[in-house]
């Protein structure tokens, strides 16, 4: 599995758990349909999306002070493994 198709894994599997959706599978998770829209198999709100960014933070080690930013980083899972991979190098 490729560095990529590992984070993007990860991400799902810290929203599954960050947000206690015990009926989602993470791998049902759509990596480029927005998050917020209905599009994909969940659809979140700015709470989720604030306990989100707590998340990121904590288990990815990068930081995210910019809440106009976040709701960009938070599009999709693809916007969140860019972002944490832009700033894991970063750093």
């Amino acid at each position: 599995m490729d560095e990529s198709k590992d984070l993007k894994l990860r991400i799902k599997q810290m929203i599954v758990e960050t947000l206690n959706l015990n009926d989602v599978d993470p791998v049902e998770i759509i990596d480029d349909k927005p998050l917020f829209s209905g599009e994909n198999i969940i659809t979140l709100d700015s709470i989720d999306g604030i306990e989100l960014i707590m998340a990121i933070q904590r288990n990815f080690g990068v930081r995210l002070d910019d809440q106009n930013l976040a709701r960009n980083i938070l599009e999709t899972v693809n916007s969140m493994a860019e972002f944490i991979t832009a700033n894991i190098k970063a750093s």
